[in-house]
């Protein structure tokens, strides 16, 4: 739980369902050891 959030909000994420924030992007993109724009490729 690198992430500190809910599985469910990630399913969200991935599926389309939610608008993140630059915030979540940032601790997703910090968690994959990638940048935010090549998160968002």
């Amino acid at each position: 739980r690198a992430l500190d959030m809910d599985r469910s909000y990630m399913s969200a994420i991935e599926g389309g369902k939610v608008n993140v924030t630059i915030a979540v992007l940032e601790k997703l993109a910090n968690a994959l050891d990638v940048s935010v724009d090549e998160l968002l490729k």
